[in-house]
């Protein structure tokens, strides 16, 4: 781990918004990327379908933000989703020009850039890599870009375990090891003038997610225990397509499949989307994945009770009738990952079923990436805009992290807060023993399958409150151990992914309607009258939920 004493400014993650920042940040001063794990280890990297930008003049633009609008069910901040669209296209040139490679036409790759349809897009516009590896190309190409950069410093293998505030802004950062071999190595404290959170989602708090084992909401729960507003949580976006094998991770079968002509089958063969929205298979992701979770239960397209279960009935994704497209060169990934597992997308009906994916909700920001605490700023997955309301467009998150990405560090730059050393140094711990490890195993495992049971697609107010009581407990048996002064690495985790939840129960209760992401079996309907807002969560003696108007 880089043991520095100060920075001028340390960035919380190495996915697209995190490294589009450093390289904004490294023309005016020093930066230090802080990452769980290798810079390679990040959601942006797993990232299959690829990054929707409007590169065709101002009519392509209008119609992307007319669908982002349109997706987000009422409530996508319009400057923010006007922000996306009309400074994407110059950040993916950018990116070009950085040395990402897109696939294009012809078998020499030099021709016009290939596009594809997605869900709830009105035309193609989905750029993609390697067939269906954009995220690892995104990545690949900024961390390349920003190592060349002699200003950018890398700390792979070390967690930010606190945020340092003194006269309401935060001044330093503690960090410490977190690696397999990081054994009684210290923590240490760094000076900085600001503090950027790029440190992606929190899909590891649901048993069945599509995310890295890294995602466990790191950023978003240390932002809120030093005191920033989080917004929107409960909107947890499932992607309808993760494969479902037994003993097998929920692996994201890409939307894109679905843009290139895929159907979608109940166990009796048939096509079922024309029973929930007209734009079949291309629907919006809440929708499709609400319409699987249901065909999975056997219940009927209008049904609002129950709740998605291991036992529940399969639904298939079907790509045999598409005889023109050569499937193993469009997606070679997802191909391959298959056939590991005896399967061939030409050949067979490939088990589907949801699975978290995507947190619209986050850290408050402004549209420059400010939050609600000064010296501390955020972007990506982890912030909240309002730009995706209610519920994502497909492809959307990677032009995200590009154009908050910059802006956030804009603002930074803008700010130019001081170095401000801080009084003392980072607090020692001790070691958990093999049985308190094992300990917060257990309970992790608990938390992510009641979250998974009383707080996913389907939700109503006897399971939340469910939930939340296995939440608080899972988080008094976490603090014990955090009073005793242990840590480690699993321990910051558990912890995260208990506050990242227990913001998630308490705003899904608050927001008594159905909408985008959100879905109330008790509440059906939505409701403008009082909910055509978005949800602030605070967490000061208690936790406080209000809905705000942006």
């Amino acid at each position: 781990m880089t043991k520095l004493s100060q920075v001028d400014f340390l960035v919380m993650g190495a996915g697209v918004a995190g490294l589009r920042a450093a390289v904004e940040l490294a023309r005016h001063g020093d930066v230090l990327v802080v990452t769980k794990e290798s810079v390679a280890e990040s959601n942006t990297h797993y990232a299959q379908g690829g990054i929707a930008v409007a590169m065709e003049g101002d009519e392509d633009v209008a119609l992307h933000l007319e669908d982002t609008v349109n997706a987000g069910d009422g409530i996508v901040y319009r400057p923010a989703a006007e922000a996306l669209v009309s400074e994407g296209p110059l950040r993916v040139a950018e990116l070009i020009e950085w040395g990402a490679s897109f696939d294009r036409e012809g078998d020499t790759g030099a021709g016009e850039l290939l596009r594809t349809r997605e869900g709830a897009h009105s035309l193609p516009r989905i750029l993609h890599a390697n067939g269906d590896a954009t995220g690892a190309e995104i990545s690949r190409s900024l961390a390349a870009f920003a190592h060349v950069h002699k200003r950018i410093r890398f700390a792979e293998w070390t967690m930010v375990t606190g945020l340092v505030v003194a006269d309401g802004r935060v001044i330093a950062a503690d960090l410490a090891p977190a690696g397999p071999l990081a054994g009684d190595s210290k923590p240490h404290r760094i000076n900085t003038r600001s503090v950027l959170i790029a440190a992606g989602g929190a899909g590891q708090v649901y048993s069945d997610t599509t995310n890295p084992a890294v995602a466990t909401g790191d950023g978003i729960a240390l932002a809120a225990q030093a005191g920033a507003e989080l917004a929107d949580m409960e909107f947890y976006q499932f992607h309808p397509t993760a494969l479902s094998l037994p003993g097998v991770p929920r692996f994201l079968i890409s939307e894109a499949l679905r843009g290139e002509g895929a159907y979608l089958r109940n166990d009796r063969g048939e096509r079922f989307m024309e029973r929930y929205h007209p734009l079949l298979e291309l629907a919006p992701r809440d929708v499709v994945a609400r319409a699987i979770a249901r065909e999975g239960m056997g219940a009927s397209p209008d049904s609002v009770s129950g709740s998605p279960s291991v036992d529940s009935r399969v639904v298939h994704l079907d790509m045999r009738h598409l005889h023109s497209l050569n499937i193993r060169d469009r997606f070679p990934g997802i191909s391959a990952f298959l056939a590991q597992h005896g399967l061939d997308l030409a050949r067979d009906l490939i088990p589907v079923r949801p699975a978290a994916h995507y947190l619209m909700g986050g850290i408050k920001t402004d549209l420059a990436g400010r939050t609600s605490l000064p010296g501390l700023y955020a972007a990506g997955e982890a912030a909240c805009t309002g730009v995706h309301g209610a519920n994502r467009l497909a492809s959307n998150s990677l032009l995200e992290g590009l154009v908050f990405g910059a802006r956030a560090a804009q603002s930074m730059l803008a700010d130019s807060l001081p170095l401000v050393p801080a009084d003392a140094p980072a607090a020692d711990h001790k070691p958990l023993s093999v049985n308190e490890e094992a300990l917060v195993e257990d309970l992790i495992a608990n938390l992510q399958a009641s979250m998974w049971a009383y707080a996913g697609l389907l939700r109503q107010e006897s399971t939340l409150r469910e939930g939340l009581a296995a939440q608080e407990a899972c988080g008094a048996s976490l603090a014990k151990l955090a009073e005793q002064g242990k840590s480690s690495r699993r321990l910051a985790e558990a912890q995260a992914m208990s506050r990242v939840a227990h913001a998630i129960l308490h705003s899904a209760l608050a927001r008594t309607e159905s909408r985008g992401a959100h879905f109330r079996n008790d509440f059906p309907k939505r409701d403008d009258a009082q909910f055509l807002k978005h949800s602030i969560f605070a967490r000061g003696g208690e936790a406080q939920v209000l809905f705000e108007a942006w």
